[in-house]
């Protein structure tokens, strides 16, 4: 047994990892999951400037990922949906109405300009083996902008969940430029589908979001919905609305989809209906409004972490000047090799170094040859010679030492010590540098990305208050049934689904509910009202009840303020028998007793308001000691 709880310890210790590290988690360097990274990788390796068949792209992606085709073409799909990396040609589906993609063999994809921009530099980037040890796969790109919260993420792994919302590629940036200045600038989400966003509660991340269309009611009689909120499409719109109409939460006469290119979806109000009446009930009852919790979690240093927006944003940046000092020295270290390079052949064939070694025998005399005749120049030669150096100017032809041109030379050398000096100043003032990279970033694709989410304040739709009375609520004696659905009887006032309702039965039962369908309640009832927080505080119940083995009244004033939906109770003690109810304290009880010998006195009456309200629980005051014929509520003089 501990062998296998080892075993079963250790697997599963490891697929949890494997899940977390290699699935589901984004990475917080790149804002990529490992499959996104290797089709953007693949991508890159397959750049001729085409388009590419989206089968290709697949095909040549299994080089890196495991997971099968399917996986891969899904992953694409969903990635060029983002249109930030990759440019896209033919039928990717549609994010207004849930439309699926073509087939890989139809659709076309390749790099944006974007992508090669910001994503790649295989100089700096660090690889490892792939799946198979055949191929090197990056372990995370060189982004230089923040992809996670560019694109948002989803992905559930074991034991915890990521939702990243995307949020607005220009402000993104904007918000690193004000981290580098030592500034702050909040973000909050911005979605492809546009519609109105109260961010209220985000939490820099780690909060929620609620989201709604955005909705035209200029004609009284129609209202057409313009933006979607994020995560619904027109088919579930639409479906939700002719849900919500069936069952009476909202009145239409018709419902039709006009979406093309922007979403356009038209909701015909029924007769005597207006748009402007209906708007709430469309946010309750509908997706029309939705309600998203969101939670960053992303993978650092090879663990899962909570982080903020604001800290993703924070690591970016810093990234960005990392990767920018990188390419900066990289280039540096290149124009050196180079401008050593173009400083010994210039004074190899200036000074003619090259006639010293036309009389050496060995091809070590003529390596020491070019050795002595570049001693005399040291002082110009700003690193030692090595023997790499001396083979490199021995290999020169003679065509070329014959039309060497000493300007062009001297200038080529200029512009070298030139950007020398400017990498030099990059180098020494790196945060003015990595702002003038992001604003020459936000002068380029600003209008490309232009905000779409509205962002507003709006208070959460009560799904009670929007629900309109449009229900007839009967309650048919003669057969003891009530609700909506009861076709017989009297109509006790109109409700909506929402409502709820006390129903106190001729036996002093009582219980609060929805308001139902169709439900048997007997065949007399005492009382039937709305049950609400106000009516419960407010609601006195006035009960005249007898004793059942004395016949002695009984009465009892109480509120009902505290319930369990659906339990049964009782309005008067067990022994007790219901005669009659009121909620109207100024009446008075008028009782007549059963006559007896030498009583002359039969009839007696009681003001309601002279007695106290109590809990439901306690039992009623005694009237008297003598035996009830009647009792009801009368108007008091």
């Amino acid at each position: 047994m501990a062998y296998i709880h080892n075993l079963f310890n250790t697997n599963f210790l490891e697929y949890a990892s494997y899940v977390i590290k290699d699935r589901a988690i984004p990475h917080i360097n790149d804002g990529l999951k490992p499959v996104q990274r290797r089709i953007l990788h693949s991508l890159q390796e397959m750049d001729d400037g085409k388009f590419n068949k989206v089968a290709n792209v697949v095909g040549h992606c299994m080089r890196y990922h495991p997971h099968g085709d399917a996986s891969i073409g899904a992953a694409l799909v969903g990635l060029a949906n983002k249109d930030l990396f990759i440019d896209k040609q033919g039928n990717f589906g549609n994010i207004f109405t849930g439309d699926e993609a073509s087939a890989a063999r139809y659709i076309e994809c390749r790099l944006s300009q974007l992508a090669r921009e910001v994503l790649f530099d295989p100089s700096i980037t660090q690889y490892e083996a792939s799946y198979d040890g055949r191929n090197k796969e990056p372990i995370t790109l060189p982004a230089k902008v923040p992809v996670l919260l560019a694109q948002g993420a989803e992905g559930i792994a074991v034991g915890m969940a990521t939702h990243i919302l995307p949020h607005n590629f220009i402000e993104l940036l904007e918000a690193e430029i004000a981290f580098i200045n030592d500034e702050q600038l909040l973000l909050f989400p911005d979605f492809a589908t546009g519609g109105l966003a109260d961010v209220s509660e985000y939490n820099d991340g780690n909060g929620k979001v609620l989201v709604r269309a955005k909705l035209d009611t200029q004609d009284p009689k129609k209202i057409i919905i313009r933006d979607l909120p994020h995560g619904a499409t027109t088919q579930s719109i639409i479906s939700s609305i002719e849900s919500a109409a069936k069952k009476n939460k909202l009145k239409i006469s018709g419902i039709s989809d006009y979406t093309a290119e922007e979403v356009e979806i038209e909701i015909r109000l029924a007769r005597g209906v207006h748009s402007k009446e209906t708007v709430d009930a469309l946010y309750a009852f509908t997706d029309c409004e939705n309600s998203i919790s969101v939670n960053c979690i992303v993978i650092v240093e090879g663990k899962p972490r909570v982080m903020t927006v604001t800290e993703i944003i924070q690591h970016n940046a810093q990234q960005l000047i990392k990767i920018l000092i990188a390419e900066l020295k990289l280039e540096q270290g290149h124009l050196r090799d180079k401008l050593h390079a173009k400083t010994l052949e210039q004074i190899f064939i200036e000074n003619r170094i090259y006639k010293k070694i036309e009389d050496r025998k060995t091809a070590d005399a003529v390596v020491k040859a070019v050795f002595d005749g570049l001693k005399p120049f040291k002082s110009k030669i700003k690193r030692d010679i090595t023997r790499d150096d001396v083979d490199t100017l021995l290999k020169i032809p003679i065509r070329r030492i014959s039309q060497y041109d000493i300007d062009r030379a001297k200038e080529e050398m200029r512009d070298i010590k030139k950007r020398l000096k400017e990498i030099k100043y990059h180098l020494e003032h790196i945060n003015e540098y990595a702002v003038s990279f992001l604003e020459g970033l936000i002068a380029k694709y600003k209008d490309q990305f232009s905000r779409k989410t509205e962002l507003i304040s709006f208070e959460k739709v009560d799904v009670k208050e929007a629900a309109q009375r449009n229900l007839k609520l009967r309650y048919d004696k003669d057969t003891g049934y009530i609700g909506y659905e009861v076709h017989g009887g009297n109509v006790l006032f109109d409700v909506s689904p929402y409502d709820r309702i006390l129903i106190i039965r001729k036996t002093g039962a009582y219980s609060i509910c929805d308001v139902p369908d169709k439900i048997f309640v007997d065949k007399g009832m005492l009382y039937c009202g709305f049950m609400d927080k106000e009516t419960a505080s407010n609601t006195v119940f006035n009960v005249i009840y007898k004793d059942k083995k004395t016949g002695a009244p009984y009465f009892k004033r109480c509120k009902i303020e505290k319930y369990i939906l659906n339990k049964g109770y009782s309005i008067v003690p067990e022994n007790g028998v219901p005669i009659k109810l009121t909620t109207d304290s100024t009446l008075t009880i008028a009782m007549e007793y059963k006559p007896k010998p030498r009583v002359r006195v039969l009839n007696e009456t009681f003001k309601i308001s002279d007695f106290l309200v109590k809990g439901v629980k306690a039992s009623g005051v005694r009237l008297a000691n003598r035996e009830l014929k009647s009792a009801k509520f009368v108007k008091g003089e």
